[in-house]
């Protein structure tokens, strides 16, 4: 696929994403109807009804690509696909339930390894986040679309990482150092990727955790801003494995962080 085919679908995506955003809001004023799944994890009938609105807006624009859907996948079977979707239609369920605003609704298209377009929603904030290749990463919020671009938002001399827990693995911790992480905030979802790629935080670092769905959407839209996204070990942080498993990730707003 061209840049140009990209760009449609991307953006052709985007009014579904407003409606399944306005839907899971909807949802949960009614009152979430609640099921836990086999790994123990909740899944909300929120989830379900997002996951139906975007699979079927997929299916009409690439039917011939497969679709692998966190709701709807099944684990058993190895993924041998090329060219296929990953779709997490609400990441951060545990926050959705709760009532917090940064869970996200997330799609990526990944090409040989590689996540093509993301789009990623954020319905409480009232923030879409769309790209389909390098140097076009869009935020659209208030009717307005803002290019990312990974530029700096905190003050010199401040480094603000995120984590994924309240308290950081030593190993975690020993990696923030390296770049003189000044402070560290808690933060749930891929709603991670994309405010390093608007530039709010520098760096993210995290140990095994996760499946391809968890990241790939959100890792279109920062690295499309210009953010670098490697392994703890710098190695490519590819998708398309077999069993869906993340490897560890280290994502930087920049090469130098304080520019």
């Amino acid at each position: 696929m061209n840049k140009n085919e990209l760009k449609n679908i991307a953006e052709s995506l985007i009014e579904t994403f407003n409606v399944a955003g306005r839907k899971s809001i909807e949802l949960y004023t009614k009152g979430l109807k609640i099921e836990i799944k086999e790994d123990g994890s909740p899944v909300s009938n929120g989830d379900l009804k997002c996951n139906e609105l975007i699979t079927n807006k997929i299916l009409e624009l690439t039917p011939n690509i497969p679709i692998i859907s966190e709701e709807t996948v099944d684990l058993k079977i190895k993924n041998k696909e090329k060219i296929f979707w990953l779709i997490d239609p609400i990441d951060g369920t545990k926050e959705y339930i709760a009532g917090k605003e940064e869970y996200t609704l997330n799609a990526a298209l990944i090409i040989d390894k590689v996540p093509v377009i993301g789009l990623v929603g954020a319905p409480k904030k009232k923030q879409l986040f769309y790209s389909y290749g390098i140097n076009d990463s869009y935020l659209i919020e208030n009717n307005k679309k803002i290019k990312n671009d990974c530029s700096k938002k905190t003050s010199k001399g401040e480094i603000v990482a995120l984590a994924s827990f309240s308290s950081p693995s030593e190993e975690i911790m020993k990696e923030l150092k390296k770049y003189n992480v000044t402070s560290i905030v808690k933060m749930a979802s891929s709603y991670k990727f994309c405010v390093i790629a608007s530039g709010e935080y520098d760096i993210y670092a995290a140990k095994e955790r996760a499946n391809e769905w968890d990241y790939a959407a959100g890792h279109a839209v920062a690295e499309h801003a210009g953010a670098i996204i490697k392994t703890l070990d710098g190695k490519n942080f590819d998708y398309g494995k077999e069993d869906y498993a993340n490897p560890s990730i280290l994502m930087r707003r920049a090469q130098n962080l304080d520019d």
